[in-house]
């Protein structure tokens, strides 16, 4: 386990997704701050811009594959054109409702995809996100 507890991010287009993200992060305990995003680009541009990221404490991000205007793979995509200075501050947990063999085959293409989770969100699959950072 991390020796400090992180930061989070929400990433998805899912106004009730988020919610209910934001709600078992905080309910959880383990968690430094939390600020959602319903597009990927938004997210994106805070991170390139270092609006987003601690260099002492790694932020966690959870990232909803199927969105509009950037999905969750394009985001991966310009992610790792970044320097690896900038990250290596996040981790990218991706998350769906439902994944195909297809999406299931790209995760090994993206080195900073951690690990896909199924939806909804649970105060165990937070724990386990915070074990694999």
């Amino acid at each position: 386990m991390s020796a400090q507890i992180p930061n989070f991010i929400i990433i998805d287009d899912s106004r009730l997704d988020c919610f209910i993200a934001e709600k078992i992060i905080q309910n959880s305990g383990t968690y430094s701050s939390v600020k959602s995003y319903m597009e990927a680009t938004e997210a994106y541009e805070a991170i390139k811009n270092g609006l987003i990221g601690d260099d002492s404490i790694i932020t966690i991000i959870i990232l909803d594959i199927q969105m509009p205007v950037m999905n969750g793979f394009q985001f991966v995509e310009v992610f790792e054109q970044l320097p690896k200075e900038i990250q290596s501050k996040f981790a990218i947990f991706l998350f769906s409702s439902s994944i195909n063999e297809n999406d299931k085959n790209r995760l090994e293409n993206y080195p900073s995809i951690i690990r896909f989770y199924s939806k909804p969100i649970s105060k165990d699959t937070v724990a386990q996100m915070i074990e694999q950072v």
